[in-house]
Formats: C-alpha cells, structure tokens, sequence
C-alpha cells in the first residue's frame, strides 16, 4: 500500500515509501515509461547510499530511528529532467546481441552496464511471475526507467534475433551509467581527502551534526568536456594503442548529440583519420548497415543522415581530412547518398490503399539496397549498383549502375546546395598534412563495431 504524500520544507526528507508515490505521480504523463517502485524495488538498493534515477543520483540518507529517506526536492528535480525527454518510439537502436557483448560493456568502475544487464535478463530462462516480482536477480528496471515497456525483438530466419530500444532512451541510460560512475569516483576521492571513518556495509557513510547519514560527496563531479577538435588530424590507429585513451574519450560529451557521454571513437574507416568521440547512440546511427563487405541496406536513417540533420552529419563526416580534402565521404556512405538521393526519382512505387493523401496513396516500391564493385582507392574501377529487393510483385530490378567518379561528383554539387559551409572548408587546395600514400583501411575489430578500441 503506498503512503500519503506530505510535503514537507525544501530539501526535506519523505521516507522511501512516500518517495514511490511521489515518483509515480511525477512521472504519469511522462514520454519515458518508468517504474512506479524506483526506489523501493531491485535493482535499487538504498544501502548503497543512493538510487539512481535517469541520468541524476538521487542521495538516500538514515534519519532518526534508523529509517531510510530521501530528498524530495531531488526526486522532483529528476522527474522535471525525465519529463522533458522526447522519445520517437519508431527511431530504434539496436543494443544487442553482439559477439563482443560480453566485453564491450566492461567500463572501469560502472555498475549500472545496462546492455549487460538487459542480455544477462533476456538470456535466462523466463519464469512466470519472477520479472513481476523481481526476484532472482531480475531488475525490475533500470535507472527508474522500465525498459520492458518499450523493449522491441526482432527475429529473423526463425533463429537469429536483434534487440532494440528507441534511442532517448539509450542515451539516457548511458548518460545514468556515465553519472553513476563519476559520481562513485568522486564519493571516493572525498572520502580520501576528508579521512571520514567508513562503515563497510553502506559504502562509507559519515555521520553528520544533524543526525542524517549520507554518502553525498563534497567534491562535485567533473560535468562533461565539450569536444573541441582535439584530436583533428589524428591516426586512429595511433590514439588506439595510446594507454589511458579509453578514460580521455569518456570525459568528453558526444561530439554530435553533445548530451550523452562519448562512449567511442568514431573514425574513417578508408582514411584512417579520428572524426571525434561520440556515444553508442550516434555511433549505431552513422555506420552503414551492411549486409556483406560491399553491399549495404538503405534504412530509414539515411533519412534523418541526409535531410533533417543532415549539415551536422557532413560537418561529422568531414572531420576526417581524407574526406574533407577531397570532397567525398567513405565509400558506403557516397553509396547509401547515391541511392537514396540521387537514384531517388528512379525507385517505383506501387499503390497503397492505406497511404495518406500527401503520399497519393502509392508506397516506395520494396527495400532499396546499393552495392559495388572496385575501390575508392581506384576509382576508375569502381561501380556503385543501385538495386530494390523484396518488392511486392515479386521482382527484383537494378536501378543504376553509376560510376564511382560520377558519384562524387553529384555528392559536390549537392554538398554545395545542401551544407555550404561544409563545402566551402573542403576542396583540392587544401591537400597539405595528408599521406602522400593513402592509407589502409583500419579494421573493426568488434566485427559489430560496438567496442571502445
């Protein structure tokens, strides 16, 4: 049964109970499903001295009587930032499984590891009744938010299967696991400076003169670091093998949506060139989706890549000075561009009865996939093949087959209409600093391309 709800004086302290119910109430209308019990129910445990709501942690503290509380200006404060989240429930990211999953979650000093956490639940064999009463080690949620509601399977061939979420909701839970880690860092580092006593059963809670015990630190946590093309020009290949490179990378803020922290190093696969440090989120949305070494799908992100976002996007891209000298973007990106914009007019449609009027009631024929054949690094041999599969009357019919040079010259003039800036800082006349030879291709070597390095 939950308690009553009785405010008290800023900053004053509910019991964990009163705290439910005024998280449940906070948070009813909010875009991000969340859990009603966040501080009563597993994963959360007050005894580590604080529960951990979206991306604020929020202090439990022992008042007399030895009864657990927390602030209730700090769970308002963490609804108001979760209820300002927008989610678009049709903009997935794909979280798992990969091979490398059981490697690529292990951040120095983070316990949240939600991908983990989710795969070791999505693993186990299900028991009825055991996620409803969270037992078992099951969370009920994670970082107050529950993932369950908007959790999305796909399943292929009747045995492989992918794991989604939309992507405000991955990036709030690497923002919760990027927060809880500094936080615990810094709680330390308190600890050391000040010399407070510690009790081993709550992680070094200090008594203070009026009663409350908490493991709030003194010492605020280091906010994330703007990035700031520090690391223009720079071989990835290089950075890669430079120790402490993986703690510099999580310091900084993503480089493109600028509020989840950098989780990666994005680079130019063709080039070799560091882009900039981005978050899982950003990272998942820019690779290409292959479907083998030289053929990728032309998904629905391509969409926000090359209209909505797209400035952002081609100043991203051009980062790397390959690129940006000569006016390009990496291979299977210059094809996903091709197909998508400029073999636009050649895909057929078919009639929709259900399309909406703006649509004139007609559908993209099929799946829209490019590939190619040669190189970037021979240019004269490439061909980029522009294709729709899986089309409703049963045919499958090439597109285009457009030269590699006739590609990049389209993507320049449309860079020009499209991103002028962008245009105006690359071009031929700024070939100074580049490798005489070009440079290999830098291997991914998480195969899904998820890993740190």
């Amino acid at each position: 049964m939950s308690e009553r709800v009785i405010p008290g004086r800023a900053g004053g302290l509910i019991t964990l109970g009163a705290a439910d119910a005024l998280w449940a109430g906070l948070m009813a209308g909010s875009a991000v499903p969340t859990a009603s019990a966040a501080f009563t129910r597993s994963p959360s445990d007050v005894r580590a001295g604080y529960v951990l709501l979206g991306g604020r942690v929020v202090v439990t503290v022992k008042a007399g009587g030895g009864q657990w509380s927390v602030s209730e200006t700090e769970v308002r404060r963490a609804a108001a930032e979760l209820n300002a989240v927008e989610m678009d429930r049709q903009d997935l990211v794909r979280i798992g499984p990969f091979r490398d999953g059981s490697e690529q979650e292990c951040n120095e000093g983070a316990l949240l590891r939600w991908r983990r956490r989710i795969a070791r639940e999505l693993q186990e064999p299900d028991e009825p009744g055991r996620a409803a009463r969270g037992d078992g080690g099951r969370s009920y949620h994670l970082a107050g938010i529950d993932w369950r509601r908007i959790f999305v399977e796909e399943t292929r061939d009747r045995a492989a299967r992918t794991w989604w979420l939309p992507r405000a909701v991955v990036r709030l839970l690497d923002v919760a696991e990027h927060t809880e880690t500094r936080w615990l860092q810094a709680a330390r580092t308190c600890r050391k400076s000040t010399a407070v006593t510690e009790s081993p059963s709550h992680h070094g809670q200090a008594r203070a003169a009026d009663g409350w015990q908490t493991t709030r630190p003194d010492c605020p946590t280091a906010p994330l670091r703007p990035y700031n093309e520090e690391l223009k020009g720079h071989l990835y290949s290089v950075l890669s093998r430079k120790p402490g490179t993986s703690r510099k990378v999580a310091g900084w803020a993503c480089a493109i949506c600028r509020t989840a922290p950098a989780a990666v190093l994005d680079h130019c696969h063709e080039h070799g060139y560091v882009r900039a440090p981005v978050c899982h989120s950003c990272n998942t949305q820019e690779r290409p989706d292959h479907l083998y070494s030289n053929d990728i799908r032309v998904a629905h992100h391509y969409t926000r890549l090359f209209h909505t976002h797209a400035a952002a996007w081609l100043r991203h891209w051009h980062r790397c000075p390959g690129c940006r000298t000569r006016t390009t973007l990496p291979l299977p990106h210059l094809a996903a561009w091709t197909a998508h914009i400029a073999c636009r007019s050649l895909r057929p449609t078919h009639h929709d009865p259900r399309g909406s009027r703006g649509s004139r009631g007609r559908t993209p024929c099929g799946a829209l996939h490019v590939s190619w054949t040669g190189s970037h690094h021979a240019p004269g041999s490439c061909l980029l093949t522009v294709a729709v599969d899986l089309c409703p009357s049963g045919e499958h019919r090439v597109l285009a087959r457009v030269p590699y040079r006739e590609a990049a010259e389209r993507f320049r003039t449309w860079l020009a209409e499209t991103a002028p800036a962008v245009a105006a800082a690359a071009g031929p006349d700024r070939l100074d600093g580049l490798p005489a030879r070009s440079r290999p291709v830098i291997a991914d070597t998480s195969g899904e391309g998820l890993a740190l390095f």
